[in-house]
């Protein structure tokens, strides 16, 4: 399979020339190019590339902001910095990415490098829900069957609950099609929907009589990590991770060791609209009765 590769530079040459470089070594496939930084966030959510070849120098996005917004839309992705606006000893970026490289690097060199990154094992799926808000079991059964085929069987029930906080939410306040997409790597199952709305999700605290307000308190439950990204040109995506516990091999095949990739990343939440139930068969009851007493208790 080919490695997908976003190229960010804002000189329309000098991206054609990578392009045509990385399709003439073979084993390369460019799924999108962006000149600016909002249009490599864009590009980055949907597609979520293998590689991404990113410039320092770009007209909107400073570096360290491009770099921690292109990580949250796309966190598997090994970004390369190719640039000429910095050099390694002054940024701190180059502690952060899989290798940096100055523009007197020709482009061949460039592309050898790509050539010899391991690859990360990362499965990856979608599929666009919406509007009607029925598409929320689908979208449940999406998840269960993705957890089935790559064996992670065991994060299927909070999955499906994830799953289904994220997609109602879109239904509700986000408006027309939306993408669901789930991806699995060593570390975690990752949760994600981008919709079109203009509102941003926002834990309430529920009290025990009320039907709405606890969608989101489930998913921070769940969760390792949560967030919202905001995308260039409106809309959003909204992610979450759920660890895979890892088995320790050591004497004792009882202890696991929590899965340390993403565990601490901060949780973000922007203000919005309240969840509400959409439909019956769009949200299954809670996994445990616990979980239900943390959500409702509102802490």
């Amino acid at each position: 399979m080919a490695v997908s590769v976003l190229l960010v530079e804002d000189v329309p040459e000098l991206r054609s020339v990578i392009r045509q470089t990385l399709r003439l070594r073979g084993g390369f496939e460019v799924v999108g190019e962006a000149a600016d930084g909002a249009s490599a966030i864009a590009a980055a959510a949907p597609h979520q590339p293998d590689v991404v070849v990113l410039d320092l120098g770009l007209p909107d996005l400073a570096g360290h902001e491009v770099l921690t917004r292109l990580r949250a839309v796309s966190p598997v992705a090994q970004v390369v910095v190719y640039t000429g606006s910095f050099t390694p000893d002054r940024t701190p970026l180059a502690g952060e990415v899989e290798a940096f490289l100055t523009k007197d690097h020709d482009v061949a060199y460039l592309v050898d490098l790509l050539s010899r990154l391991g690859r990360r094992r990362y499965e990856t799926a979608a599929l666009a829900v919406g509007p009607h808000p029925r598409e929320v079991g689908r979208a449940r059964r999406f998840v269960a069957e993705q957890c089935r085929v790559w064996g992670c069987g065991d994060l299927t029930e909070d999955a499906e609950l994830v799953a289904s906080e994220l997609v109602t939410n879109a239904l509700l306040h986000g408006g027309g099609q939306h993408e669901l997409r789930v991806g699995l790597s060593d570390a975690a199952l990752r949760i994600q929907v981008i919709d079109h709305g203009a509102g941003m999700p926002d834990p309430r605290t529920a009290g025990q009589r009320d039907e709405h307000g606890r969608g989101l308190l489930l998913v921070s439950a769940l969760c390792a990590a949560w967030g919202v990204e905001a995308l260039p040109g409106g809309g959003k995506m909204v992610w979450a991770e759920l660890l895979r516990p890892l088995v320790d091999p050591g004497p004792d095949p009882a202890r696991r060791t929590p899965a340390d990739g993403h565990a601490a990343r901060e949780r973000s939440a922007r203000p919005a609209g309240d969840r509400e139930v959409a439909e019956d068969d769009a949200t299954p009851p809670p996994s445990s009765a616990s979980l239900v007493a943390m959500a409702g208790a509102g802490n």
